[in-house]
């Protein structure tokens, strides 16, 4: 009788010592990487690419040695200018990030597909060394031909600068919304430079007085 009267509560230990196990088995670490890559063009001509990664411990435990492994940039396309493509840590926190960082030079012209990052990482419940990945870059146009910039609409769009009748008479009047005009003339072969060196005037008269306070005028031999 006393045995009949137990096995319920008996079952009850049980059905939770389950449940219990269950919710120790979700309070692992979620790790979730994310890579970008961007090209910066050099004035010399060459091409940099700055890769950046950042690592997340989404989960609720800690994760343990932790590594970082991005060695997919074949050595006959990139260099290596600065930093590493691998880095380890001792641990990431519930809720932390680790970030790191290199810079490569492209060498060969052409579209490049890139790969994700692997992070490798340990939890106290297992063994077995835990991996995950980070996500993928854009296709990275190395060395592209690029049309030449258009200083002209470069200047014209720094600082709102509103331009009249340069290209035609080499004698322009650049105006800023409250300020008095700025007169520019030069020869033909000077307007680029006339236009770069007004847009620099104008954008540190704004940036220091508001705006221009006096009349002035600009001639570029």
């Amino acid at each position: 009788m006393a045995n009949t009267q137990s096995m319920p509560l008996i079952s009850i230990l049980v059905a939770l010592f389950l449940v219990s196990s269950s919710l120790a088995s979700t309070d692992v670490p979620f790790i979730v990487a994310n890579k970008k890559a961007t090209l910066n063009r050099l004035k010399s001509g060459a091409e940099r690419v700055s890769v950046s990664i950042d690592i997340y411990n989404q989960g609720t435990s800690t994760a343990y040695d932790v590594s970082l492994v991005d060695d997919h940039w074949p050595q006959d396309i990139f260099d290596i200018i600065s930093g590493n493509t691998s880095q380890s840590w001792e641990r990431l926190d519930a809720g932390g990030i680790l970030s790191h960082s290199f810079e490569l030079e492209g060498k060969v012209k052409g579209l490049f597909y890139g790969s994700p990052a692997v992070i490798t990482f340990r939890i106290p419940t297992k063994s077995a060394l835990q991996e995950a990945y980070s996500t993928p870059i854009l296709p990275l146009d190395v060395l592209a031909e690029r049309p030449p910039e258009k200083k002209f609409e470069w200047v014209k769009a720094i600082g709102k600068i509103w331009i009249c009748n340069f290209c035609h008479l080499y004698r322009g009047s650049f105006c800023v919304p409250g300020c008095h005009p700025f007169q520019v003339q030069c020869s033909k072969s000077k307007q680029e430079e006339a236009l770069i060196i007004t847009a620099e005037k104008l954008i540190y008269r704004k940036q220091t007085t508001g705006c221009m306070t006096v009349k002035e005028q600009i001639f570029v031999a």
